[in-house]
This record gives structure tokens, C-alpha cells and sequence, in this order.
């Protein structure tokens, strides 16, 4: 049975993106995101493991410090993400904004967590479209792949995103890839 825990609204995730200056283009990635996330958690054979408010608001924020790192060159902007939802008091957003790039502590054969959906989500959506899993992984070798070791960590990643892909899978009612295609 899911815990829940307090999390802002959806209003709330928005005025919050707006307080740290997202860009247009950031936020309508997040919000593509959280579509996708959505889909899933409404896909679930059993909704209530799942805690939707938190996937929606963990989801809407997972990009919350991306505008910032940016403009700083500041590295991870998955980690400063998680300090600021801390730092607002959302600890469980944290978690999931902390996972989004790197993923820790994955157990293929546990319960289903928010911060899975996300960062499934988010390697399904580039920019503000929905793509396959290849190519959302060349985009980033394009995009963050500065140097070899960089690229091998990120090819090496999607086999990462095919095993959460085949643990959500396991709770889902219907085919993730349906799912996906009918958004």
C-alpha cells in the first residue's frame, strides 16, 4: 500500500516553476513529462500503490533547477533540483528529481516507485515530444556527450531504461508501448 505524502498541487508545481524562472521551452517538456507519467499511473492495474500526486508534482518539477544550471553552468542540475525541493520541504519530490538523470538503488523486482515513472517519462520525452527510447538516447549523446566516457555512460544507459521499461511494465493493464503512442 502507498504512503502518501504532502506534495504541492498541480497550481502549486506551476507557481513554482514560474518562482524559479523555468523556461518556456523546460517547463513545456516537464509538463509533457507528466503527461506521459500520468498515462501510466491511469494504466496501473492497481492504482493504489501508486501516490498520483506525487508522480504528477515529482514529474512537473523534475527539471526545477535546469533553467538556473543553465544560466550558472553549474553541473547536475538533477542534485540541485533535489536541494531545492528539500529545501521547500518535499523530500519524496526530491527523490524522484534526484533520480531522473542518474538512477540509485534500482530493485527490478520491487515495488513500483514515482521516481521510476519519471525518469521513464523523461527518457521518453525530448523536448516536448514523445520519442522512442533510441532516439531519445542519441539526442543526448548529442547534446551531453562532450567526451567518450560521457557517451558510454549515456548509450550504456538505455539497457538502464529498458529494465525500468520492463519493471513498470509489470504493473501496467495494458502495453507500455501503447500507452505511450496514444498520447
Amino acid at each position: 500500500m502507498k504512503e502518501y505524502t504532502p506534495v504541492p498541487t498541480e497550481q502549486e508545481c506551476y507557481e513554482i516553476m514560474k518562482s524559479y524562472h523555468m523556461l518556456d521551452n523546460i517547463m513545456e517538456h516537464s509538463i509533457m513529462v507528466m503527461k506521459v507519467s500520468m498515462a501510466l499511473v491511469a494504466n496501473l492495474k492497481d492504482p493504489d500503490i501508486l501516490q498520483s500526486s506525487l508522480v504528477l508534482a515529482s514529474a512537473l518539477l523534475h527539471d526545477i533547477a535546469k533553467t538556473r544550471t543553465i544560466e550558472t553552468k553549474e553541473l547536475r542540475h538533477d542534485l540541485i533540483g533535489g536541494e531545492i525541493m528539500r529545501e521547500l520541504g518535499y523530500d519524496k519530490i526530491a527523490e524522484a528529481v534526484e533520480s531522473h538523470v542518474v538512477f540509485g538503488g534500482f530493485d527490478p523486482e520491487g515495488g513500483l516507485e514515482a521516481r521510476e515513472i519519471v525518469f521513464y517519462a523523461d527518457k521518453r520525452v525530448m523536448h516536448d515530444s514523445i520519442v522512442s527510447i533510441d532516439s531519445r538516447v542519441d539526442d543526448l549523446v548529442k547534446r551531453y556527450g562532450i567526451n567518450e566516457r560521457i557517451v558510454t555512460l549515456i548509450t550504456e544507459n538505455k539497457n538502464f531504461i529498458l529494465q525500468v521499461e520492463s519493471k513498470i511494465q509489470k504493473f501496467l493493464k495494458r502495453n507500455i508501448g501503447d500507452i505511450v503512442s496514444d498520447l
